[in-house]
């Protein structure tokens, strides 16, 4: 299930490393998107 919602992630959501964000300047919606993709992608290569 994991590895699924990695995938839309990564089709659906901005990636912010590309985007060069500082995220010390991140805003909270973009602090929750990284959280969200960090936790998606740990669980995903967990299992």
């Amino acid at each position: 299930m994991y590895k699924i919602l990695a995938k839309l992630n990564k089709l659906i959501l901005p990636s912010f490393s590309k985007q060069r964000l500082d995220l010390a300047k991140a805003k909270k919606w973009q602090m929750a998107i990284i959280g969200w993709r960090y936790f998606v992608t740990t669980k995903a290569l967990g299992n």
